[in-house]
């Protein structure tokens, strides 16, 4: 049964943004444009906004559709920020340079805004814009425990819907069962179970498919001695899980089952060598390690593992070149991969928890023993 969600409450969290970017880039304000950071500082999940990030003040500026919208969720998150209303395709503009009036730099995180954006705002506004990258996104990487239990919920929909997904792969054995059929009752069972939604377009990638780490679904039937690719998370209130398994159906080539053996080594070590302090890099360096001494480095083709919360890929990141490390209440995957065009790939992946002597892992589907060689019995 789904457990009732505490609110989320974002007091204080444009007070931080504005210190943050005050301190790291010398501005007096701030213009967040991306609506994933607007909705984490505000509580806002609209589709149409600006926020301006202010010293004493902040404004949202939307329109129409979500005036009372935006003001009815800023109240349940308290968030104190002033709602203004654009009602015409310029008023947006003119609201933004009235908001920045008096204000000498402004930042924008570059990722956020395109060219032409940021020459209309600088037409219109007196100030100067400078690039703050990463302010808020550096603020998201730790969760508060709200966010953590909607996680934590997502996780367990997903656990609970692939464990009910693989009666479907048992008779895959013996019938026909596509990659999309797969796709499209996890989907739905993730639904019934409480999810919003898929946190993406559902894995599912059979044989040779099953090399190509984001495939996408086809009517590609699951046979015997294949490599089944599962790659699922589910949606709460706006936050994602992760988590990939791979299943091998029947007999297979002893490659596919030395590859699966060597994902289970690795991505074991990487779960172990998660921890407050640890940089991203090391993790992936775990990793690699474990597939280069048995000569398989050169088939992990990505990084180990990625931030998950508000976004499905977030900050912090690791892979090869990430240098931040790791602090207490990150999310993040652990999921290495062996991939070989035509014979198929391997992707055991988890969900954890930065702590500070270790992780907790969030996802807890079977990985060892998915080798399916015939129905259970009933």
């Amino acid at each position: 049964m789904q457990r009732l969600l505490s609110p989320i409450v974002v007091s204080g969290r444009c007070d931080r943004a504005f210190l943050v970017a005050s301190d790291g880039f010398g501005v007096d304000a701030l213009l967040v444009t991306s609506l994933i950071d607007i909705r984490w500082l505000t509580g806002f999940t609209g589709s149409a906004g600006v926020l301006i990030v202010r010293s004493q003040s902040s404004t949202l500026v939307t329109d129409g559709r979500y005036v009372q919208h935006a003001i009815d969720q800023l109240s349940i998150a308290g968030a104190e920020v002033e709602v203004v209303l654009a009602q015409v395709s310029n008023s947006l503009l003119e609201v933004v340079a009235n908001s920045l009036r008096g204000v000498a730099k402004c930042g924008y995180d570059p990722n956020d805004l395109t060219v032409r954006q940021l020459q209309q705002y600088s037409a219109s506004c007196s100030c100067a814009f400078v690039g703050a990258e990463g302010v808020v996104q550096g603020l998201r990487r730790v969760k508060s425990d709200s966010e953590l239990q909607r996680i934590s919920q997502a996780s367990e929909i997903a656990d609970r819907a692939l464990a009910q997904v693989e009666p479907l792969l048992f008779s895959a054995l013996s019938g026909s069962i596509s990659e999309r059929d797969v796709r499209d009752e996890l989907e739905l069972l993730m639904r019934r179970f409480g999810a919003d939604g898929p946190s993406y377009e559902t894995i599912v990638a059979t044989g040779p498919n099953s090399a190509l780490p984001h495939h996408r679904p086809t009517s590609t039937l699951l046979r015997e001695g294949h490599s089944v690719v599962i790659d699922v998370g589910a949606l709460i209130d706006g936050y994602h899980s992760d988590m990939t398994r791979t299943y091998l159906l029947g007999e297979c080539d002893p490659e596919l089952v030395r590859m699966h053996q060597m994902v289970i080594e690795a991505q074991a070590c990487g779960v172990r060598a998660v921890r407050a302090g640890v940089v991203g890099s090391e993790v992936d360096g775990v990793c690699r390690e474990v597939f280069d001494r048995h000569g398989l480095g050169h088939e992990f083709t990505h990084g180990t593992g990625h931030g998950v919360g508000l976004q499905i890929h977030e900050m912090p990141w690791l892979r090869r070149n990430a240098k931040d490390p790791l602090t207490a209440g990150e999310v993040v995957t652990v999921e290495p991969g062996l991939y070989r065009v035509g014979l198929g790939g391997v992707r055991i992946e988890d969900l954890v928890l930065v702590e500070s002597t270790g992780c907790h892992v969030f996802t807890h589907s079977q990985k060892e023993q998915l080798c399916l060689q015939s129905p259970p019995t009933t």
